[in-house]
């Protein structure tokens, strides 16, 4: 397996990082093909944000060169940057003088089956709620046991994906992916200022709809409001975009602006 910490080649990780006592840190999971990262620009992006939200020291340009260094190392599959504040002493007070650790970890590409992009996946409706925090919103932060306790709901091959809800029963969310609703040709997709990740390929295929004239509202979104969708999909930087056939006793087609972004999604990551 390759695995990379602090630029080196490594196999082990010191037992006073923080990102393991405290999950305190951020990762990106980035699709690489031909050892050129997907969506390169908009991981970085969030990546700095979460640096400055949590207060990283980061130095963008390092963590750049490295990356695209341990891409080319990779060839094609999965790279996942892990950037956490370092080692630290007892206590939650950071350290004065923290030295954040950057791991990178390379897994196989995902065997996903093709049925799930070409027919569409049936969603799994989580009871694990989303909590609010607002200071947190939006980050791939390590602290992802909502989703590890969500993941554990549902066992069986008959749903690829979980639905969740924040705690105001409003709709957020997949498990490991973004949602979109398409009503009367407008695309929408939820509100992502109290909880959730703000994906990079939600923020590209945003912009990408707006180009091409479509109409994008970003806002709350009821769960009763799902049954009344001409379309749903979901999509995150892997596998771009799945469209949703099923939740519980609603069905939807899969349906043209589905189709539309599909195809650009689909350009993006060369897959």
């Amino acid at each position: 397996m390759l695995v990379w910490v602090d630029g080196s080649p490594a196999a082990a990780l010191s037992v006073k990082d923080r990102g393991l006592a405290y999950g305190d840190g951020l990762f990106e999971t980035i699709a690489v093909k031909n050892g050129q990262p997907r969506l390169f620009a908009r991981h970085l992006e969030r990546l700095a944000e979460g640096c400055a939200r949590l207060g990283l020291a980061c130095d963008p340009g390092l963590v750049r060169s490295e990356l695209l260094r341990f891409c080319v190392a990779l060839g094609d599959g999965v790279a996942k940057l892990i950037l956490t504040r370092g080692d630290g002493l007892r206590g939650y007070a950071p350290p004065v003088a923290a030295q954040p650790r950057r791991i990178l970890q390379a897994s196989p590409w995902p065997d996903y089956p093709a049925a799930y992009a070409e027919q569409g996946v049936r969603l799994f409706p989580c009871q694990t709620r989303l909590a609010e925090q607002p200071l947190l919103a939006g980050l791939k932060h390590l602290n992802r046991l909502e989703q590890v306790l969500a993941r554990a709901e549902w066992h069986d091959a008959e749903h690829a994906e979980g639905l969740m809800l924040d705690t105001s029963e409003r709709v957020i969310e997949g498990v490991y992916s973004n949602l979109f609703v398409v009503k009367d040709g407008v695309l929408l997709t939820p509100e992502l200022a109290r909880c959730g990740v703000a994906g990079v390929m939600r923020a590209e295929l945003l912009a990408q709809a707006q180009l091409r004239g479509i109409v994008t509202v970003v806002r709350d979104i009821g769960y009763a409001e799902l049954p009344g969708a001409d379309e749903l999909f979901l999509c995150n930087s892997l596998y771009g975009i799945w469209p949703v056939r099923a939740l519980q006793d609603h069905d939807w087609p899969v349906g043209p602006v589905t189709r539309k972004l599909q195809s650009i999604a689909r350009d993006l990551l060369d897959c």
